[in-house]
């Protein structure tokens, strides 16, 4: 796998992956950055939750498992001092459907989790990983834009 970021401006950078698609990472205002796209720690977050999240799509469908609605909110803890590692992160899989079955909902989390989640294993090496999960809930996750 390879892959490239180029500079912009700023502390602003285009990536792109072997797959030829790009992306902006840029980072807040108050540290030089023109806050133009998610920062690098943003794309950790979002690259675990799409990990675990392509792989629970991926079992339940294996699994005969249908829902109409699937999102997972991620919060993260980091280290105070530098390089600010991430500590703990907790996820929050919500799903909506007619008859969604808990324990296939659980089994494919785990499995996830504990066996096909390569961003999840990594960062599960220095950060403490939790989840809960929620069955046709109220509301969304909130989420900043949301």
């Amino acid at each position: 796998m390879k892959a490239k970021v180029k500079w912009s401006e700023g502390l602003q950078f285009v990536g792109t992956a072997e797959s030829g698609h790009a992306l902006v990472l840029d980072t807040h205002a108050e540290v030089g950055g023109l806050e133009a796209g998610p920062s690098p720690m943003e794309l950790v977050l979002l690259a675990l939750g799409g990990c675990t999240g392509m792989d629970v799509v991926s079992i339940l469908r294996k699994m005969r498992v249908e829902w109409a609605r699937f999102e997972i909110g991620l919060e993260a803890e980091r280290a105070e001092e530098h390089p600010k590692a991430f500590t703990k992160i907790h996820l929050t899989y919500r799903i909506w459907g007619a008859d969604i079955p808990e324990d296939k909902l659980k089994k494919a989390i785990d499995l996830s989790l504990e066996r096909y989640c390569s961003v999840g294993a990594m960062l599960g090496k220095g950060a403490k990983i939790t989840y809960d999960y929620h069955i046709n809930p109220e509301r969304s996750v909130d989420l900043p834009g949301d």
